[in-house]
């Protein structure tokens, strides 16, 4: 079983393949879209502008095997700008499309002046049915780390996996069948993070044993 993190010039890299190396998870960086084939599982982590992010991917060769592995719902986990470029569309950057995986638009927040932009720091994660599987063994209400001033909205219900508040309350995970991600950073979400990525490799080891 092989984890593949995806390396398009963007991106906490080390920090999430120092978590799965701590995990002892077979875990690769990927630096081209032909090295997708060695892999059963794939993680997209993401810092920085919605625009980049997407240019990218593209200029890297990324964009299309991507859309290919989660239009044929093998396990994925997209981490922080990783789950914002899942939809259609950014505020921070006006007429580029994301991958258009899912309906929904990531906008900025517009918060009380006593909330600061971005958000940085911990806060709770309340799970919703479709996150069970990502959150196994988690308890409800469970901190993780953010760093973001954008977030997702509009996303189906069938959807969301988790929701957090910050002025609002919005969508801070999404799962639908082995495709998932989350707004929060796991590797560097202490112990409940590091038991979040051992799930998705869990999930992604069930899905090896039984393909779609």
């Amino acid at each position: 079983m092989t984890i593949g993190i995806i390396d398009y010039g963007m991106g906490n890299l080390g920090s999430v393949s120092n978590a799965c190396r701590f995990l002892s998870l077979p875990a690769r960086i990927l630096t081209a879209p032909d090295e997708l084939d060695a892999c059963d599982a794939l993680i997209l982590p993401g810092v920085g502008a919605f625009g980049d992010c997407m240019r990218h991917l593209t200029e890297h060769g990324f964009t299309e095997p991507v859309r290919a592995w989660i239009a044929a719902d093998r396990p994925f986990l997209g981490i922080c700008l990783g789950l914002q470029v899942l939809f259609e569309a950014g505020e921070e950057s006006p007429g580029v499309p994301g991958l258009g995986v899912f309906p929904g638009v990531v906008r900025r927040f517009q918060t009380p002046s006593s909330l600061k932009v971005p958000q940085i720091g911990w806060n709770r994660v309340r799970q919703c049915p479709s996150g069970r599987a990502l959150f196994a063994g988690i308890p409800d209400g469970t901190h993780f780390y953010f760093v973001h001033s954008y977030y997702v909205d509009g996303a189906d219900t069938s959807l969301i996996a988790g929701v957090t508040d910050y002025g609002i309350t919005y969508t801070s995970a999404v799962a639908c069948g082995r495709v998932m991600a989350v707004q929060f950073h796991p590797e560097k979400s202490q112990q409940a993070g590091l038991s979040l990525l051992r799930n998705f490799h869990d999930i992604a080891t069930a899905a090896k044993a039984a393909p779609v």
